[in-house]
């Protein structure tokens, strides 16, 4: 029974039971801690996954017993060791205990040897995007900072680095400005290939300051950093795991994004031989040896120039941007305001001092707000509300409403108003123009039919839970209803609550990515897919261990009639007299359809959100069409500010240079200065 417990403990690495069942002697021989330390060094240097026991056969004599065992390490490099030992136990103070040596780890320990670990690590895989362009690059870069006080031409410094960092040189000059004359300032970093044409007018340029590193390199300051993630130590909590996985414990490892969820891929399957050294340090045998398995590179479904368009198109502003390819879930661009530089994050990284600053931003840019961020919808929500109007039978496409501009269903204390007064309209006209008191009608008279009804159809539409993208975190979102009320609160379900919701207001809470894969969906003529990140995984040279499959995660509840319905008012948005957006399309060119939302943040009190989340429909064979969500925190009016950057990523993805000046700037990238009020 000792044996039997004591190789248990050992399977479990329960080092301070296997101890208390030493003999008196071997305990004064070997403190809890020295036991414990040769347990925990064997299992570290051998990358020992599990320990596997079986007694063979027990014989006793007298005081003295012994229990021939097998014992099978399992280990993470060299596959598996099998040994057998025989343990020797004795009779004592009324009890059977063990009286240990070495040899009973492995019978090669005897003696005081060690194990010890020769690795062989693979090169770490580079993260592509869907063209073979770098996101995550093994290599050579070169940290950029700036002294202030030895510039002596800041024209041609800010020009030189704008060339350089692909940065605005109003940008470059805010990362100095106001710092001590004698301080080094961080500016940014680039890839010792992009420095070379400009290291000779770099290097001549007094106040400018060049430090060349080997790094894990992530272009242009991080393209799609919340995506691409990136690499840091090993935290202290996870070092055993790791050291299981064959880890020595002082690497960086993926700890966000793609970096992290495709850690296994990336870097590679670690070889090593496994020695038995002796206690002056010789090598006494090689008990087990691998090769290493060469790292396999990720390549995304991102377009790494739709991307850095997407993020300039965003410009200062806090906020998301989706898009997608609504007929995969293909995800080609995924943006969130502010963002993070993931170079920071490599200590040989003379700029990494900046990183104390990104992590205490109260802006929070390690928050992927595409993702993780949760926000009112406001009227993009008038979509599935439409649909459980129409799925219901209360309504259809002709059912017509007078707006006056005034609302008053709940009682004279209750009075809502419309944003506009738009006169007799339809249900389609209803959409297009986004009136709220049509909404607020539905959304009582749903609550008369059935107060569960529209949240129900609503997570139907893949709101309120995750879309189950899996290689980014994500939030649930919240579909609020009378049972989620009531244990939540402990209050029932009123009217009010149901008409708030039915202009993505009151409780509702969506991600952006969420609302990418609901337009998605409507696109595409109904499936909800599965929003992915990763097109194909291959070793060097070699075929793809995973290929991209669109992945459904369900069919809008919707007739193709109903779903017609829905297509049209959103066309009615951009297209006809009255819709929302229609004045942010005019001579584009290309056919869009899509929502406006202006949704109050009574959180913060501050301007509401801007949304626009739409899709292209120019049918072309040489472009997919595309979803696009915007986002733009506390801004103000959906059409005033998503719009306008929806509008510039159209012009981007299918006319190239070709762009339209936002309604904010005087130029490309200069914000306007407002005219003053007489």
């Amino acid at each position: 029974l000792t044996a039997e417990t004591f190789l248990a403990a050992w399977g479990i690495g329960d080092y301070s039971g296997m101890y208390a069942l030493l003999s008196p002697l071997s305990r004064d021989a070997l403190s809890l801690e020295d036991f414990q330390s040769r347990y925990a060094g064997a299992a570290r240097e051998a990358a020992l996954k599990a320990v596997e026991t079986k007694i063979i056969s027990t014989s006793r004599s007298g005081s003295t017993a012994h229990a021939a065992y097998q014992v099978v390490l399992h280990t993470a490099i060299v596959g598996d060791l099998v040994r057998e030992a025989d343990m020797q136990l004795v009779y004592t103070g009324g009890r059977w205990s063990v009286a240990w040596t070495d040899a009973l780890i492995l019978p090669e320990l005897a003696g005081g040897n060690t194990l010890r670990m020769d690795l062989s690590i693979p090169a770490r895989a580079n993260i592509y995007d869907r063209n073979g362009l770098g996101l995550a690059v093994q290599g050579e870069a070169v940290a950029i900072g700036v002294q202030r006080g030895l510039i002596t031409n800041e024209p041609e410094v800010l020009n030189t680095l704008s060339a350089v960092l692909r940065l605005p040189p109003e940008v470059i000059q805010q990362k100095y400005a106001g710092a001590p004359p004698d301080w080094y300032m961080p500016i940014g970093e680039a890839s010792a290939e992009d420095v070379q044409p400009y290291y000779a007018t770099l290097s001549a340029l007094s106040g400018v300051i060049l430090s060349r590193y080997t790094t894990r390199y992530y272009p242009f300051g991080g393209v799609a950093a919340h995506v691409v993630g990136y690499l840091s130590a090993i935290p202290p909590e996870d070092l055993e795991a790791y050291q299981q996985q064959g880890y020595r414990g002082d690497e960086r490892v993926g700890r966000a994004g793609l970096e992290a969820w495709g850690e296994s891929y990336l870097a590679g399957e670690r070889g090593g031989r496994l020695d038995v050294v002796t206690p002056a340090g010789k090598v006494a045998a090689t008990l087990a040896e691998s090769q290493p398995q060469p790292a396999q590179a990720v390549y995304t479904t991102l377009d790494r120039n739709l991307q850095l368009a997407a993020q300039e198109a965003l410009g200062g502003f806090r906020g998301a941007i989706v898009i997608l390819n609504p007929a995969t879930g293909e995800v080609l661009a995924l943006v969130s305001n502010p963002a993070f530089d993931p170079n920071l994050f490599d200590p040989t990284n003379r700029n990494s001092a900046a990183l104390d600053a990104t992590l205490a931003d109260p802006g929070k840019p390690l928050l992927n707000r595409a993702a993780q961020g949760l926000y009112p919808p406001g009227s993009v929500f008038k979509i599935p509300m439409m649909a459980a109007a129409l799925m219901s039978g209360l309504y259809g496409p002709n059912s017509t409403y007078n707006c006056t501009g005034v609302w008053d269903l709940l009682g004279p204390t209750a009075i809502k108003k419309d944003w506009a007064v738009h006169g007799l309209i339809d249900f389609v006209q209803a959409l297009a123009f986004s009136c709220d008191t049509y909404f607020y009608t539905v959304a009582y008279n749903l609550y008369r039919y059935n107060p569960d009804y529209a949240p129900a159809v609503a997570r139907q539409f893949g709101l309120g839970e995750p879309t189950q993208i899996g290689q980014i975190g994500e939030a649930s979102g919240l579909i609020p209803d009378p049972t989620w009320k009531l244990t939540t609160y402990g209050e029932p379900w009123v009217p009010g609550d149901s008409v708030n919701m039915g202009i993505g207001q009151g409780y509702v809470l969506v991600t952006p990515l969420q609302i990418a894969e609901m337009l998605a969906a409507v696109r595409n003529g109904g499936t909800l897919y599965r929003p992915q990140l990763v097109h194909h995984i291959a070793p060097p040279g070699g075929s793809a261990t995973y290929q991209l499959e669109p992945i459904a995660n369900g069919k809008l509840p919707v007739t193709p009639e109903q779903l017609a319905v829905i297509q049209e008012g959103l066309r009615g948005v951009t297209t006809v007299q009255g819709g929302t957006a229609r004045h942010r399309f005019l001579d584009l060119g290309i056919p869009v359809a899509g929502k406006t939302g202006t949704a109050e943040d009574p959180a913060s009190g501050a301007e509401p959100h801007a949304w626009f989340a739409g899709y292209t429909e120019a049918n072309r064979s040489d472009k997919p069409d595309i979803v696009i969500v915007v986002l733009a925190e506390n801004k103000g009016e959906g059409s005033a500010w998503a719009a306008p950057i929806f509008r510039r990523i159209v012009e981007i993805y299918f006319y190239g240079g070709k762009k339209t000046l936002y309604p904010w700037e005087a130029e490309f990238g200069v914000t306007a200065t407002p005219t003053p009020t007489p």
